[in-house]
């Protein structure tokens, strides 16, 4: 593992601030257990294609956008710098665009919020959020509030992040997904360590987009978990910046707790 200051740098820049998406393609050649699904039309839960907007040109709307792009999806990208957000949509391909805030707010069915957390209030502002202009959409916030060098949130003492962006979207079905992870493991096809595919928990309370946010998942070759409501959606917020601070000190994360079939004890000796 690199020392913890330039593994800091790295994990922060990602997890919490989604620095601009670099201009370097990875492998998506790779194939294995639990494969993305193939380039073609992609299906929600409804076996239909989404129209699907990104607030956000940096390097989450470039990991999770390409996999989206090549599901089948329709995208619309946006951002600060509207030369940054036209590049990403061409670098997406044919099925991409660029527009303002509220253009890629209002073209998606579903809207993926990738910006910094600390601008998601003026950024769901540009998109005239609080006017309904999310309303009846899903909106997934993978955004993370995290106090750099102390892995305490920035939220702490109050609502969650997921929580706020959901007071300030009037109407929209929020779900807290997607971040757990550097936009590097969101990169890999697929993303499967020791055979296992990634899970990814959803905290949500609309059953409709939960099971939307759940065929995005499987579109990166990812198992779906369902994580409870939004009311849970603080602690997911909170077991990133608790794994990331075990990640800076050397520590395996998922060591930290056996396999489920562990959870209570030896199944062995349980049964005698």
């Amino acid at each position: 593992m690199a020392s913890p200051s330039h593994t800091e740098r790295c994990l922060t820049a990602s997890l919490c601030s989604f620095p601009p998406a670099r201009d370097a393609e990875p492998d998506r050649t790779a194939r294995g257990p639990g494969h993305a699904r193939s380039p073609g039309p992609g299906h929600d839960d409804r076996g239909e294609r989404m129209r699907i907007g990104i607030l956000g040109a940096g390097n989450m709307a470039d990991a999770l956008g390409t996999h989206w792009a090549r599901a089948g999806h329709e995208l619309m990208v946006s951002g600060r710098d509207a030369a940054k957000a036209a590049t990403l949509a061409e670098r997406l391909g044919p099925a991409a665009r660029a527009g303002t805030w509220a253009e890629a707010a209002g073209f998606g069915e579903t809207v993926l919020l990738a910006v910094p957390a600390e601008a998601a209030p003026d950024v769901l502002a540009a998109a005239d959020a609080a006017d309904g202009t999310l309303r009846g959409r899903v909106l997934i916030d993978c955004t993370n509030f995290v106090v750099p060098g102390k892995f305490t949130l920035g939220t702490e003492g109050g609502p969650s992040m997921a929580r706020r962006v959901a007071e300030i979207a009037v109407g929209a079905r929020v779900v807290k997904a997607f971040n757990l992870c550097h936009e590097d493991v969101w990169r890999m096809t697929p993303p499967v360590f020791d055979g296992e595919r990634l899970a990814v928990p959803l905290c949500g309370d609309d059953p409709g987009a939960l099971a939307t946010v759940r065929s995005l998942v499987e579109d990166l070759g990812c198992a779906a978990v369902e994580g409870g409501g939004l009311d849970r959606a603080g602690l997911l917020e909170a077991t990133m910046a608790f794994m990331v601070g075990l990640w800076f000190r050397g520590a395996d994360a998922r060591a930290v707790l056996p396999p489920v079939r562990y959870a209570f004890g030896d199944p062995a000796a349980t049964a005698r």
